[in-house]
């Protein structure tokens, strides 16, 4: 199985003094999960984040500018558990995914967290960024890991321009990502076996067709 690059802390640090404490983090984030789930994104606050993660208010604001920050990373650390198990072809490798990605969406700390951020980011250009850097960024890496394994095993031709790699990676991405949300979010429809090997087949189709029709230009 090839390994995975940790990903990168959930928040930077916001300037000196004392060194980072993972184990205060995580208290962080999931006592900010967990009051988004009971009193929703209007009452949130950072004063009750800190009274559940039994943290002063002041550590939090050493760490994260404002509740938007804050519940970006929060969410963003709960995508950071998504991996690509090989599971000897790119189909299986996909549909894995797409179900591990879908039980993610199903759990109410994610939906709710997620629901929240982007809501509120339709108003905010920082937060939109903050979204796209943090989570969408981020979870491309199982886009590139599961074209290099694929390309590995020759069932994708290797994109030898980096602009054009680029792109395709994106829109799998976008579509993949873009598919599931709606159907678990906003659908409220089933992510089942069946429905992640209908998807699969549908996404591979557009793609080999995409890429026979490039080569017929070179």
């Amino acid at each position: 199985m090839q390994s995975r690059t940790p990903p990168p802390p959930a928040a930077a640090p916001r300037g000196g003094g004392r060194p980072r404490n993972a184990a205060t983090d995580t208290a962080i984030l999931e006592a900010t999960r967990q009051a988004l789930v009971e009193l929703g994104w209007t009452k949130l606050t950072l004063g009750d984040v800190a009274t559940r993660a039994k943290v002063a208010k002041t550590t939090l604001y050493r760490r994260w500018a404002g509740k938007s920050e804050l519940v970006v990373d929060a969410v963003a650390e709960l995508f950071d558990e998504l991996e690509l198990p090989d599971r000897g072809s790119l189909a299986a490798d996909i549909e894995g995914v797409v179900l591990q990605f879908a039980a993610l969406l199903g759990r109410p700390e994610t939906k709710t967290a997620l629901m929240a951020v982007v809501a509120e980011s339709t108003t905010d250009g920082p937060l939109r960024e903050r979204i796209r850097t943090s989570i969408v960024e981020r979870q491309k890496r199982l886009v590139l890991e599961g074209r290099e394994r694929a390309q590995a095993r020759g069932e994708l031709p290797v994109e030898s321009d980096p602009e054009t790699a680029g792109r395709t990676a994106d829109l799998i991405f976008d579509v993949t990502a873009g598919a599931v949300v709606h159907r678990a979010l906003v659908s409220a429809e089933p992510v089942d076996v069946e429905w992640a090997h209908r998807f699969t087949a549908l996404l591979l189709g557009g793609l080999q067709g995409a890429w026979a029709g490039e080569a017929q230009t070179w």
